[in-house]
């Protein structure tokens, strides 16, 4: 069972790790009701109303032989569940879930998050499904890109966050440097949006780099979105700061990754932008300089899949025999 509360980003990373551990997931995505939904998952006593009656009966017996939930509202109901169950789920809990990690079996966090015990498991980044195969179904699925000419800037733009200076004249000097890079190098501008966009952006998206071959995505109405295709075919790839996700998914191409990260950003932020630059694989787009090495591509999935496996095999024999079996 993978329990999500409907965010892109944290399905995904519940669904790369079910899959990575090469079981097949029911997908759960929840709302939870006041006051768990204020609260989180410090509190679970009555949690089985959080969430909608079926969605409940869902969980109940016979339970689930594991659990996969990702972010804080699912925190409540992946911990709620590990305690109805007395146990027999299984509880994997991917992102700190701001309790103790002692209440689920495994906790996966970024090391960022500063999150020890010993029943966690560090990632660099966060959890996601790219890796060679998943580049190259990306190819086939949006082949025509591969007929546009190189060098391909892949543009992956997020939003708006929290103690991050991202504003209007900061996107104006990135839009900026994307243009010197055009001029100097020609090739083409592959740019996507995501639901955090703000609008403004958006719009001003849609008239910047129009020197050249550029390709824009901005919502369903532009069609399926080609994400998937812009990483596996970019020479390069521009995120914006904001976005762990993101940021962890080009880092996993092995393309060369660029971004422009503003002065006093938050702490967890700007540990995971520290550690990417010291291991090479993100660039300061500003700086007057080319990547002189590339290091491997960050790819964490297999190596946490493992983990958790030998968690589970070590630990609840039971719990291997019931995903063996399914």
């Amino acid at each position: 069972m993978a329990i999500t509360d409907g965010a892109a980003g944290n399905e995904r990373q519940a669904l790369s790790l079910a899959l990575a551990m090469r079981v097949s997931p029911r997908v759960l995505r929840i709302a939870l009701r006041a006051p768990w939904r204020w609260i989180g998952p410090g509190f679970t006593r009555g949690a089985r109303l959080s969430i909608l009656r079926w969605q409940w009966q869902t969980l109940s017996a016979p339970w689930p032989a594991l659990a996969i939930g990702c972010g804080r509202h699912a925190a409540v109901i992946t911990r709620a569940l590990r305690e109805a169950s007395g146990g027999a789920t299984y509880a994997v809990q991917i992102l700190d879930p701001r309790v103790d990690p002692a209440h689920f079996d495994l906790v996966v966090a970024p090391r960022h998050d500063g999150l020890e015990g010993d029943n966690v498991i560090q990632t660099i980044g966060s959890l996601n499904p790219v890796d060679d195969t998943w580049l190259a179904d990306a190819k086939v699925e949006f082949s025509t890109l591969q007929q546009l000419p190189q060098p391909r800037t892949a543009l992956l733009v997020g939003g708006r966050r929290h103690g991050l200076n991202v504003d209007d004249a900061w996107f104006g000097a990135l839009l900026a440097r994307l243009e010197q890079w055009r001029e100097r190098d020609g090739g083409s501008m592959l740019v996507t949006t995501s639901r955090r966009t703000p609008p403004e952006w958006r719009e001003r998206l849609r008239s910047a780099l129009k020197n050249g071959t550029t390709c824009f995505w901005g919502g369903d109405a532009d069609g399926a979105n080609p994400y998937p295709g812009y990483l596996a075919v970019a020479d390069r790839i521009v995120v914006t700061p904001d976005s762990v996700n993101m940021l962890s998914e080009a880092c996993a191409t092995g393309a060369p990754v660029f971004t422009s990260l503003p002065a006093n950003p938050p702490a967890k932020l700007a540990a995971l932008h520290a550690e990417l630059i010291d291991q090479g694989w993100l660039h300061d787009i500003h700086a007057e300089f080319s990547p002189a090495h590339q290091p491997p591509p960050l790819r964490e999935m297999a190596a946490v899949a493992s983990k958790v496996w030998h968690r589970i095999e070590a630990t609840r024999p039971d719990v291997t025999v019931a995903l063996e079996a399914t």
